[in-house]
């Protein structure tokens, strides 16, 4: 096959990716009904803005890759993409980043006020759990692996994770950071989710603890490797490409690995942890190649 060929090959089946993961987050949707239905409207308008479905195509992908092949998975893809949802929800508020503008169209708390964009963002969080919970109703359900798949996805989410890293954020705006605080902030505010979402696949398909850890490994790459792209498109990219604003990052005075590297160093790095990464992979299971290109779809991706 040629380059060509297979490069359409990998959009034409992770297009078909994000079908299926809509169809999923579509059906764990709450019903828009009873007095409190604008808050399921402003929940179904956050999560259903499109977006890559990054973390949900990952932890399928990690199921897959160790033999997963039930409906038990499916709860946990919806509830990754509503925990993620609801931290770029909030995000977004005034007292974040202020940002009008999220994938194209107007940010959540912009349409529904700033009150409905904070509980929006609160009923997403704690509906992701309810929902992940639905797991336990899935015919192959395991007890004891969805236990540990919604141990990951607390802490990860948390204070030892994403949370964790969004307040030394918010904290050290507005000022020079060190290299060190700056790998601390990425490594918990975007690392985490992505290593939850890996994690999960690979214990709900019963793998080892040890592949267990190497996955984690792996996804803490891609996950820093991500940022720091995020990081390089919010110089280089245009807002009609990337569907919001763009030097958000200057705007808000952050130190970002542009600022602290330089862009050619940064973008070597993110080159550097996704070939680590992809390397650590072909230790694993051998699948059908679509995880590798994913990761590798990373590096040059423009939004």
């Amino acid at each position: 096959m040629t380059r060509m060929g297979k490069h359409m090959n990998f959009n034409e089946e992770r297009k078909k990716r994000i079908e299926y993961i809509e169809e999923i987050l579509r059906r764990y949707l709450p019903a828009r009904e009873g007095d409190q239905k604008i808050i399921m409207e402003a929940m179904e308008y956050s999560l259903m803005a499109g977006g890559k479905r990054l973390r949900p195509m990952l932890m399928l992908e990690t199921y897959r890759l160790f033999g997963g092949k039930g409906k038990v998975i499916e709860p946990f893809m919806a509830a990754i993409e509503m925990i993620h949802t609801y931290s770029l929800v909030h995000d977004d508020l005034p007292a974040m980043d202020n940002d009008e503008y999220r994938r194209g169209r107007k940010t959540t708390h912009i349409v529904y006020g700033e009150d409905m964009g904070i509980l929006a963002g609160d009923a997403l969080l704690n509906y992701a759990f309810e929902t992940a919970c639905r797991a336990f109703d899935e015919e192959d359900a395991d007890c004891a692996s969805i236990g540990r798949a919604l141990q990951i996805l607390s802490r990860k989410s948390g204070i030892y994770g994403m949370i964790g890293g969004q307040v030394v954020d918010v904290k050290e705006s507005g000022h020079a950071v060190s290299g060190e605080v700056l790998d601390f902030i990425y490594r918990l505010k975007t690392s985490a989710l992505i290593e939850a979402s890996m994690m999960t696949g690979a214990v709900l398909a019963g793998a080892d603890q040890s592949a267990v850890r190497t996955v984690e490994e792996i996804a803490g790459k891609i996950g820093l490797a991500f940022q720091i792209q995020d990081d390089i498109l919010d110089v280089t990219g245009t807002a009609e490409t990337l569907g919001k604003p763009i030097h958000s990052d200057e705007k808000n005075e952050k130190t970002t690995y542009v600022t602290w590297k330089g862009i050619k160093k940064a973008g070597e790095d993110v080159a550097s942890l996704t070939e680590e990464a992809v390397h650590e992979l072909e230790g694993l299971p051998a699948g059908d190649g679509f995880l590798k290109e994913l990761l590798v779809s990373l590096i040059s991706r423009e939004k």
